[in-house]
């Protein structure tokens, strides 16, 4: 089993607005090459994420430079795995409106990149990371049934 690693839940809100940034600007660009672009870009920004945890990814070492020595340590750390689940689920999100956009399907590419923005904006607005909250759903269920 993995270790418990242990982030600060900022940092992944934070991820999460870069992620918002480029998921709006894959919706204004459009399901034609610039967006599909766009999009597989963000598919990219979620690989590591959604392989290692969200610490591995660029905007986490974003924030470690540019955001926390600026605001000191957090008040509690979080186990990386619920945002890890998160960073997964927006893989597939991306990687669904990506081949959409490639096959010049404009619906699924529209449906999927607004999931990933709708997602991405809970968690940086308001701190409600949808992939966290159905990982942890999914680990009571299996937990009562086991």
């Amino acid at each position: 089993m993995t270790q418990d690693i242990r982030i600060d839940p900022r940092g992944y809100r934070f991820g999460a607005a870069v992620t918002l940034a480029v998921a709006l600007v894959a919706l204004i660009l459009g399901a034609g090459t610039a967006g599909t672009i766009a999009i597989g870009v963000l598919a990219l920004m979620f690989l590591p994420g959604a392989t290692a945890g969200p610490q591995a990814t660029v905007q986490a070492w974003l924030f470690k430079r540019l955001i926390r020595p600026r605001i000191g340590p957090p008040a509690e750390t979080e186990s990386f795995r619920p945002p890890r689940f998160a960073q997964q689920m927006g893989l597939a999100m991306a990687g669904a409106a990506l081949v959409f956009g490639l096959v010049d399907v404009a619906a699924g590419f529209y449906v999927f990149t607004a999931l990933v923005t709708v997602a991405s904006f809970l968690n940086a607005v308001f701190g409600f990371c949808l992939g966290c909250e159905i990982y942890l759903l999914f680990k009571r269920t299996t937990t009562r049934a086991a």
